[in-house]
């Protein structure tokens, strides 16, 4: 069985680990108790590169094949992974993608952060290269969205990924309006799917 890895959110000096965005929301356990296994590893945010990030996770990754989920800014992390390892990724879900180009979100970040800007739909991935993705997806938008996490970005990847399917969306973590049951349940869905023959 697959074992989930969770790829937290945040950008460059953001204050967010694995255990805010994941653990003490209760995703973690509410994985742990439908019997999955699940690991919610930290990022490194300053290192000025998503394949930087991704190779840092990749290194501590788990014996076996994963399902990668990545959470907001972590979606670019998550595909950087999924492309770097593609044998060991067996589906990829990217919940509540962060909407690239907007300059009205860009201009509220530090300018070290802008060589993580680029990419086409998402961060630092090129188009093509989510249109090259050859893994199980699953995009799960943020509801409601808001500006830093617009529709218009969980609608551009579920045009450009083949076969990629749309999970219910919720408001994402450590929002306060955000239950951890709905997610673990689209979750547990995916990973099921994805265990099929």
């Amino acid at each position: 069985m697959a074992v989930l890895v969770l790829v937290h959110g945040g950008l460059w000096d953001e204050e967010m680990d694995g255990e805010r965005f994941w653990g003490r929301t209760g995703v973690v356990a509410g994985l742990a108790g439908m019997g999955l296994g699940v690991v919610a590893p930290d990022r490194v945010m300053r290192v000025g590169s998503w394949g930087a990030e991704a190779e840092h996770l990749v290194a501590g990754l788990p014996d076996g094949p994963v399902v990668v989920v990545g959470g907001s800014n972590g979606c670019s992390v998550a595909v950087r992974m999924a492309l770097a390892v593609p044998e060991r990724v067996r589906g990829l879900v990217l919940a509540w993608p962060a909407t690239a180009g907007d300059a009205r979100v860009d201009q509220r970040l530090p300018e070290e952060a802008a060589p993580l800007l680029g990419g086409g739909v998402l961060r630092g991935v090129a188009d093509e290269e989510l249109a090259g993705l050859r893994v199980p997806v699953g995009v799960l938008p943020s509801a409601p969205e808001g500006l830093v996490h617009q529709r218009r970005t969980a609608d551009g990847l579920l045009g450009l990924i083949p076969g990629a399917v749309e999970l219910p969306g919720c408001p994402e973590p450590p929002h306060p309006a955000f239950r951890p049951e709905p997610l673990v349940a689209a979750l547990a869905g995916f990973a099921a799917w994805v265990r099929r023959p």
